[in-house]
């Protein structure tokens, strides 16, 4: 299948290939972190994708070897210093993850190297989510004093005790385990991942437009009755409330960052969970 046309926006990849719309993240050299340019680029191509009539299908991968690894988390030229600021935020980043869960065609994500923080949120709010099986996944920002603005999706893919096992922890699993609890549809040879999601793509092409439209509405309608979207807009009000808490151990990772360079602060956070009696 030959590419019919290709858009590249500043941190985003648009391609149509036939029926199927293809959308990349494309900061590989920051592991697809999310901007504001990259939330409001992607937003973007979602809508244009979603009102084109031609496309049945989207895909949504990641530039170079990781999918997203979460939002950036570079000084700010402003940092946000209010609660109205952080929910602000938050209810930026969660327009493109509705923007997905309210796109009338499927939505595949196409995941390797990680999935983390708001890059697990982007991959678990797409219909079908494809992993290679040495990605790994989680939702880690809790270790640095933050949480996960879309992160009440979680509990209705894999209950309340694997939720807290991930949320509570800001421990990362791999693809292989999310498969078996249900956070992703598939883990496949890294070497197949492509071939895979190709393959499911052109199959969902083939269902009735009202047919996939209709049914996927009714599926999410499902879960939207029983209160996840409350569920998640008080999520972005816990996200505003701690983000604007002072803790010991977020002031010394964004010490580490001022410093050293976020990949420090990183590296200490890791060390600083993985001894058995860490100190500051």
């Amino acid at each position: 299948m030959m590419a019919n046309n290709i858009k590249e926006m500043e941190t985003v990849i648009v391609e149509r290939r036939g029926k199927i719309g293809i959308i990349t993240l494309n900061r590989p050299d920051k592991r697809n972190s999310l901007t504001d340019t990259l939330l409001n680029e992607m937003y973007a191509a979602v809508t244009e994708l979603d009102q084109d009539e031609e496309i049945r299908v989207l895909i949504v991968k990641g530039a170079g070897k990781a999918f997203c690894a979460g939002y950036d988390l570079s000084p700010r030229e402003e940092p946000f210093t209010t609660v109205l600021q952080w929910r602000t935020h938050a209810k930026h980043g969660n327009r493109l993850m509705f923007s997905i869960w309210n796109c009338r065609k499927p939505v595949i994500a196409q995941i390797q190297g990680y999935a983390l923080g708001g890059g697990c949120d982007l991959a678990m709010v797409c219909d079908f989510t494809i992993a290679a099986e040495s990605c790994m996944l989680g939702e880690p920002e809790i270790q640095f004093n933050s949480a996960p603005p879309f992160g009440n999706i979680m509990p209705n893919l894999i209950g309340m005790k694997k939720t807290k096992a991930l949320l509570l922890t800001g421990d990362r699993i791999s693809a292989s385990e999310a498969e078996r609890i249900g956070l992703v549809t598939a883990c496949v040879p890294d070497d197949k991942l492509e071939e895979e999601v190709m393959a499911l793509a052109k199959k969902l092409v083939k269902v009735p437009v009202p047919a996939m439209r209709l049914n996927k509405e009714a599926i999410n309608r499902n879960y939207e009755i029983s209160g996840m979207l409350d569920a998640i807009h008080f999520n972005e009000e816990i996200f505003a409330d701690v983000l604007m808490s002072e803790t010991p151990e977020a002031a010394k990772f964004f010490e580490i960052q001022n410093k050293e360079g976020l990949a420090a602060a990183f590296k200490w956070r890791d060390a600083f969970f993985a001894e058995e009696n860490p100190e500051n």
